[in-house]
């Protein structure tokens, strides 16, 4: 029977330690002294902040607040902005307070409808909430089950929708959010999307077998990479409290241990990764994303033992799937 220590020296040489450290030699970056590096986005031609600012940050703060979140972001270089009708008032708190940048910031939204009629309704209130005429990303959100995959992709699913928003110009790319790396193959196996929003986090990844066989299918279609949940730990404990009402799963909170986990997601070929809501964490990603350094081999190493110690977010194969 393997041990512990067995079962790290074994596993040292897999796909999860090919990743490092030269995975970003064929991405190109943009840096700037005091900004956050900007990275491309597959075969788009846009290069977005390797930081999202996810909409979750202006839920239920006030409009001073809301304004004051979004002008930091901006001089600070973040031009990547995610949205979604599902974020509680966020839309009705975030278009007012981009409404002045929206020419210069790349604008994503998301919907969880998975049909045609469903999908243009909702694109047509979160266009009016977002005070803009157009999405530079719209996307399927939250996809787990395959049969919602295979609704989507269907005569009467939301990706006609989509495609009809595309031509007449409410949106420039497609793409599709995530939680299980079935509905992603069968979404990516189906369309050609622009891009894919996907947790990378290095629990998931070393612990749950979750990641790695989505980033490669989505890289050798040459998709744009956006990254979900690189500062969680996993799923809260049984009948735990959340620590942050905005985080919905345990995050990290230890700026070492944020460091770490959020290094491990950007050393990866993503063009960015999207912090919890919880507007702190957010504060801490932001100026940690300034110094960003590639993981090395041996932290690698040291990260991996430690999602092994501890329990996944999210596993494949998945139960929800």
């Amino acid at each position: 029977m393997i041990n512990r220590r067995g079962f790290l020296k074994t596993t040292a040489g897999s796909a999860m330690l090919g990743y490092f450290p030269t995975t970003l030699a064929g991405m190109a970056r943009q840096k700037q002294i005091g900004q956050i590096e900007k990275r491309a986005l597959g075969k788009t031609g846009e290069r977005l902040s390797m930081i999202g600012f996810g909409g979750v940050v202006v839920m239920d703060v006030t409009t001073e607040q809301a304004s004051g979140y979004v002008s930091k972001a901006i001089d600070m270089g973040i031009n990547y902005f995610d949205v979604a009708p599902t974020y509680g008032n966020a839309e009705d708190m975030l278009g007012p307070a981009l409404e002045q940048y929206r020419k210069g910031v790349f604008l994503a939204c998301k919907t969880q409808a998975r049909t045609k009629a469903e999908a243009q309704a909702e694109m047509e209130r979160s266009l009016k909430k977002m005070r803009t005429d157009h999405f530079d990303l719209y996307q399927m959100h939250a996809v787990t089950k395959v049969e919602d995959a295979e609704t989507i992709l269907g005569p009467g699913g939301a990706l006609e929708a989509f495609l009809e928003a595309q031509k007449a110009g409410k949106t420039r790319f497609i793409g599709f959010t995530a939680h299980s790396v079935e509905a992603a193959q069968k979404l990516m196996a189906g369309f050609d999307f622009d891009t894919i929003l996907f947790p990378i986090n290095y629990g998931t990844w070393n612990a749950g077998s979750f990641g790695p066989q989505v980033l490669e299918q989505a890289k050798k279609k040459g998709m744009g990479i956006l990254a979900l949940k690189s500062m969680a730990k996993g799923p809260l404990p049984e009948k735990g409290e959340r620590i942050r009402k905005k985080c919905w799963y345990e995050p990290l909170v230890d700026e070492k241990d944020v460091s770490r986990a959020l290094r491990f997601t950007l050393s990866h070929p993503v063009t960015a990764a999207i912090p919890p809501g919880d507007e702190q964490l957010f504060e801490t990603a932001m100026k940690l994303a300034l110094d960003f350094k590639p993981l090395s081999k041996s932290e690698a190493l040291k990260l991996k033992e430690k999602a092994l110690a501890e329990k996944p977010l999210f596993r494949y194969p998945s139960a929800d799937a």
